[in-house]
């Protein structure tokens, strides 16, 4: 369902057989996720402008970049691991062998020049150019498993946050182009996957020193003076990897996180109601600039701050409808079908019904 909240009322729907995964939504498209297909629509009149076959697709992963000059949208490929990049301006399909384990998160910066992929082991972050799908970067989240909830780029492309069910945030720096020995030339040495390597050794205050506010470098591998010592095919690739340079810890919940457009802050939003905006300009441990509760528990009352916040995890309800609200637009349509069994394709256009009142 389509709201205008301008005018207070449904202007478009769209009714599905199997249950909607997720939505995406922008001036000029409209995004709808199935469990093994990916639907893609004119926003102006609904038109079913292209679909896409997935693997399986519990999580709902898709990205639609937001600049409106270029229209990129990502999903999982057929393929476990892969991601499939949609570039419509050109004309052009990427396909990416990101992980060897089932993707968790994917995210793509503004312009859709880039993407990020994590694994459902959820220790290792990667960076790939979104044309040619060559690797640009490797993070290092930490050395256990973890259930990666949200990955976002700053406006930028500067920097990169990451929440996982750890109950952290972790910001890393990309203004600093990566060494020659990082990403690339690490995942093209061997076959072995990464996130199968034994643990690395802690991270130390080693910085790749970036410039500009908030752009402090990313933490290197305490052993990482071995790669000029012996030869590169002795080295373990986990001292290539890159640490976040600044962190948020103790959150509750799930949660999901976005960058400020022209500050180094982050807006961080939980499943238990908080509601925050931490710096991350010093790096290190990040500065809690604000704290609101928009949902009251059992142990916490509306102006109670919890301190430390603990890391508890909440299971997502599924929805088979989503509402998206949108200013006033030109669309005065509406598509409707029968909820029944998945393969079948959304109602087409000559099936749709208009509204009795214009807008």
């Amino acid at each position: 369902m389509i709201w205008d909240d301008h005018q207070n009322r449904c202007i478009g729907e769209l009714m599905f057989k199997s249950e909607v995964k997720a939505v995406r939504l922008r001036r000029d498209r409209v995004v709808v996720v199935l469990q093994n297909k990916v639907y893609v629509y004119r926003f102006s009149d609904l038109k079913l402008l292209d679909q896409i076959n997935t693997t399986p697709n519990a999580r709902g992963l898709v990205c639609l970049s937001p600049d409106a000059a270029h229209t990129v949208l990502a999903c999982p490929g057929l393929a476990k691991g892969s991601i499939r990049v949609e570039l419509y301006d050109i004309k052009k399909a990427t396909l990416i062998k990101a992980h060897d384990s089932e993707l968790a998160q994917i995210a793509l910066n503004c312009d859709g020049s880039r993407i990020a992929s994590a694994s459902d082991k959820g220790t290792l972050i990667r960076v790939w150019d979104s044309l040619s799908g060559e690797p640009l970067r490797e993070l290092r989240r930490g050395m256990d498993r973890a259930e990666i909830y949200c990955l976002s780029f700053s406006p930028t492309t500067s920097h990169l946050a990451c929440s996982s069910d750890k109950g952290t945030i972790h910001v890393f720096s990309l203004s600093q182009p990566p060494t020659p020995t990082t990403a690339t030339t690490v995942m093209r040495a061997t076959n072995r996957p990464i996130e199968d390597s034994p643990p690395p050794p802690p991270p130390t205050a080693e910085l790749d020193t970036g410039s500009g506010s908030g752009s402090a470098g990313n933490l290197r591998s305490g052993l990482a003076f071995v790669k000029g010592i012996l030869p590169p095919s002795l080295v373990p690739r986990y001292f290539d990897s890159e640490w976040s340079f600044a962190q948020v810890r103790g959150l509750e919940g799930k949660s999901i996180c976005a960058f400020d457009y022209d500050s180094p802050r982050i807006i961080i939003l939980t499943s238990t109601g908080a509601f925050m905006t931490v710096s991350f300009e010093n790096g290190g441990e990040c500065k809690r600039l604000s704290y609101s509760k928009f949902i009251d528990t059992p142990t916490t009352g509306p102006e109670d701050v919890p301190e430390p916040w603990g890391a508890a995890k909440e299971e997502r309800s599924a929805s088979t409808v989503h509402r998206l609200s949108t200013g006033s637009s030109g669309m005065e349509t509406r598509a409707e079908m029968t909820n029944e069994r998945e393969d079948s394709a959304p109602m087409n256009k000559d099936n749709m019904t208009a509204h009795d009142n214009k807008l």
